[in-house]
């Protein structure tokens, strides 16, 4: 089907305009040294039913209609922003894990995933999910996706948080994208399952598991545990190829990012392919590919043109579908913060202080770990785009992202102005980070 030339106007007004949109909020959420994604997120949900479309429904619905060739249009470059987000992310927790801080980093880890996704069971055992659930109808995606959100940790945004406050070389930084590094890992598997799970049951469901006939609950979560780890391994056991197989084309940096982008377009394919969700295989490449020596200067141009087009019109379709009017319950979305928080913060607190860490410092890293934000927004879209969650809870989801990262930043800038964090890369001891007040 071609597009005539009203699509095309539609598709570049629209893209145009939402890029406007998320990068003027950005730069405003940047300058009061708040998490750039939010000012993107805010971008879009001002041009969504939230705003636009409570005066201006008619025209809200003309210029970003949600099917047909323009809904389509920016659904793909979103879906591509997507990609990129999760290779970014990939490759950056692959430069930031040191063995040097093992046990600390187990201990917190597995304290801060065992404490929020036992919570998640319970909370979701003890709720009516009838408002919750998506058209997917699938509780157990729906669980999967809770246990998920409730201890996803933003590596992005806490990144970006503490290098602004001039922290990013302390143990306290590495310890705390170190934990980060696992968690997500293994948070990216739990919802690549859910993804997979649902995607069966669509009529027009694609990949090995449709052809398998897989059909019982307990068949699902088999065939998608073992293919997300098997999967993970394959590309882990292909990256420790030692032949430059980045370079069979060209070494030039250029050429790098062209062979960069393919593979991870590729690797997302096969994994849509298998029956997996695509930013599992896009997370995967960033995560496990050799980088040759062109490798820093091609990272950066994927980086620049994905931050300064891609992402930002990913994070701004993301405000595009929240509807704070008719999709939005306040009390529900409070109490689920709360929830949020204290599992979290208490998991984190309880790791730091098994690895010996000073109380106040534990309770600085499990602030921290708090922060949701990029992850816990992608889980909750990818969530909402698959039938997984409603509106009401995908609007929940959001905004407990966004809360949290922004408590995070406040935490962490009063914590170093009241001389409870050392900005200086000279502790020894990971678990003795100093605390003092």
């Amino acid at each position: 089907m071609s597009i005539t030339d009203g699509d095309l106007f539609g598709i570049l007004a629209a893209l145009a305009i939402l890029l406007a949109s998320a990068n003027l909020f950005a730069r405003m959420f940047k300058r009061f040294r708040h998490p750039p994604v939010i000012g993107e997120i805010l971008g879009g949900l001002l041009l969504g039913p939230t705003l636009f479309g409570l005066f201006a429904p008619e025209a809200q619905e003309w210029l970003f209609p949600r099917t047909g060739a323009v809904g389509g249009g920016i659904g793909l470059v979103s879906q591509i922003g997507m990609l990129l987000l999760m290779f970014l992310a990939g490759a950056e927790m692959r430069t930031v894990f040191s063995r040097r801080d093992g046990r600390t980093v187990g201990l917190i880890a597995v304290a801060g995933m065992v404490v929020p996704l036992a919570g998640g069971v319970l909370f979701t055992w003890s709720l009516d999910g009838s408002a919750l659930i998506g058209p997917a109808n699938d509780s157990t995606a729906l669980g999967l996706v809770l246990m998920s959100s409730l201890a996803v940790t933003s590596i992005p945004v806490i990144a970006r948080i503490m290098l602004d406050l001039g922290i990013m070389q302390t143990v306290f930084a590495r310890v705390v994208l170190s934990v980060a590094v696992l968690e997500d890992i293994a948070l990216n598997v739990l919802l690549a399952i859910a993804l997979g799970m649902v995607s069966h049951a669509k009529q027009d469901a694609f990949g090995l598991s449709t052809v398998l006939h897989l059909s019982s609950t307990t068949q699902l979560i088999v065939y998608h545990t073992l293919a997300s780890i098997g999967f993970l391994l394959l590309v882990y056991g292909v990256s420790k190829v030692r032949r430059p197989t980045l370079r069979l084309v060209s070494d030039h940096a250029a050429d790098q990012v062209a062979i960069r982008v393919v593979l991870t377009l590729g690797v997302a394919a096969s994994c849509v392919l298998l029956g997996l969700a695509p930013m599992f295989g896009a997370f995967a490449v960033g995560l496990l590919t050799n980088l040759p020596r062109t490798g820093s200067e091609s990272m950066t141009a994927i980086r620049s043109f994905a931050s300064g087009f891609f992402i930002p019109i990913y994070f701004a379709t993301v405000g595009l579908k929240l509807d704070l009017v008719h999709g939005f319950a306040l009390w529900f979305t409070i109490g689920f913060i709360l929830l949020a928080c204290a599992l979290k913060i208490l998991g984190v607190f309880i790791g730091a202080r098994l690895a010996g860490s000073p109380a106040q410092n534990a309770i600085n890293l499990a602030v921290a770990m708090n922060a949701r934000g990029g992850p816990g927004i992608v889980m909750a879209t990818l969530a909402f785009d698959a039938g997984i969650v409603s509106q009401q809870l995908f609007t929940t989801l959001v905004l407990t992202a966004i809360a949290t990262s922004l408590l995070a930043g406040s935490w962490l800038e009063r914590a170093l102005a009241r001389g409870q964090l050392m900005p200086k890369a000279a502790e020894s001891d990971p678990a003795q980070v100093s605390s003092a007040s």
